[in-house]
């Protein structure tokens, strides 16, 4: 493994859809994806899709990794099953290893502490609150955050380009011009921006 490989967390009832644009786009652009679980037992998405786990959780080390990416599931909110997946998250932080988080797996953050002195988002402020966390003054009321020091990206469950557009700026993806058009192309279905992009 290299700095080049990006680990997507996966367990029961994840949302698929939340990273579709970001993992496919970082694999078109260099990137090997490889899917991280509790174990190496099969999870099933909450879209019905079986999924085959690459590695198991104990084994990913961050320094192995660009980037966790954390999706929203239905057990982020109805048990602690995923607590060890937001604990990852905080080694991944603490070795200076971006973490990426979308929808319920926010809450998860806020639960491990992530959010209390970090710049962030979620579906809505209230969502978070009731998680008990202290980090409220921090919360930004905008579609995707990236906290000031690059290592925490947060997006809301109805914004998986824009976590995608966090994902590119801080993995070099595209950058400048290019980011803006791969955003207004896939988010406002900008077709001038097209042009851009092939340039």
């Amino acid at each position: 493994m290299t700095a080049k490989t990006v680990h997507l967390a996966v367990y029961d009832t994840f949302a698929d859809w939340e990273t579709g644009h970001t993992t496919a786009f970082l694999t078109q652009n260099g990137f090997t994806v490889q899917t991280v679980a509790a174990s190496l037992a099969p999870v099933t998405t909450m879209g019905g899709v079986r999924v085959q786990p690459d590695l198991a959780l104990d084994d990913v080390r961050p320094e192995d990794s660009a980037l966790l990416i954390l999706t929203g599931a239905s057990l982020w909110d109805t048990s602690d099953d995923l607590a060890p997946f937001a604990r990852a998250a905080r080694s991944f932080v603490d070795a200076g290893v971006p973490v990426a988080a979308i929808c319920g797996a926010t809450a998860g953050l806020a639960r491990e502490g992530l959010l209390d002195t970090r710049a962030h988002t979620s579906a809505v402020s209230f969502y978070l609150a009731a998680t008990g966390y202290k980090g409220g003054d921090h919360y930004r009321d905008e579609d995707a955050v990236t906290d000031e020091d690059g290592l925490l990206i947060t997006a809301g469950p109805t914004e998986p380009v824009a976590l995608a557009r966090e994902v590119f700026a801080r993995l070099g993806v595209y950058e400048g011009e290019k980011l803006d058009a791969w955003y207004r192309l896939f988010h406002d279905s900008d077709a001038s921006a097209m042009e851009v992009l092939e340039s």
